[in-house]
């Protein structure tokens, strides 16, 4: 049996995935070194390279990947390089290159020294469409986290760019994306699918860059059919 594993986004953590534990509860949500206990990686191939040790030493492999936004690049990393462990790929609201305003990273690097202006100002605006029972403690963990660990993760995703290996991967591979996605738009979840032979794109009517967690019934229906389709 193959094991599902949810990775979260930049500065997010496992409680980002309360819906769809709910829903696929015999899956694993991971917490990424820093997120927070620990220290982050440094780039997405050393998260990568972590989530594959975190894999082994639990003797999950072979497992189906869901990743969101960094997250996503984390997935397609792994199944790059360690093909042999991976099963399948879930990329939600991500890319083959993750770049960022460097406006919006020079606003996460002020609320380093100005915390109280990052949460309100940046971070509960953008989550405000996710229904309170997942939006709170996704928050709390978020404050928790702090700024310097969500900007550490958005200069591992500007780093990275995939776009000249993503056709390598050749697994049976689901791609969502909100309608209403701004940070990484339709287009990418296009481009992907356009990539990997065969993956099925899924474009989620009215939904943001937090799908998953804003319309989660929709985004776990689409789970539900790629997986039974998997059998």
């Amino acid at each position: 049996m193959n094991t599902m594993i949810f990775i979260h986004g930049s500065g997010d953590s496992s409680r980002a995935w309360h819906y769809q534990i709910k829903a696929f509860p015999e899956a694993k949500a991971v917490d990424l070194p820093g997120h927070p206990r620990g220290e982050p990686c440094h780039s997405i191939e050393q998260y990568a390279e972590w989530l594959n040790d975190y894999i082994l030493s639990n003797k999950y492999e072979p497992v189906i990947l869901a990743g969101h936004s960094m997250g996503g690049g984390v997935a397609q990393m792994h199944a790059l390089k360690h093909p042999e462990n991976t099963t399948a790929l879930i990329l939600i609201g991500t890319g083959a290159r993750l770049r960022v305003n460097p406006a919006f990273l020079s606003i996460i690097r002020d609320g380093i020294t100005n915390p109280k202006k990052w949460f309100n100002d940046v971070i509960k605006p953008f989550y405000k469409d996710i229904p309170t029972e997942a939006r709170e403690p996704i928050l709390k963990r978020i404050k928790e986290n702090g700024a310097k660990v969500q900007l550490n993760d958005m200069l591992c995703c500007d780093k990275f760019d995939i776009m000249d290996k993503v056709a390598q991967i050749k697994i049976p591979t689901l791609i969502i994306c909100g309608s209403k996605d701004t940070m990484t738009p339709p287009k990418y979840s296009s481009y992907l699918a356009n990539k990997i032979n065969g993956a099925k794109l899924v474009i989620v009517d009215e939904g943001g860059h937090l799908v998953f967690a804003e319309k989660p019934q929709p985004v776990n229906q689409a789970i539900g059919e790629f997986l039974v389709n998997l059998q």
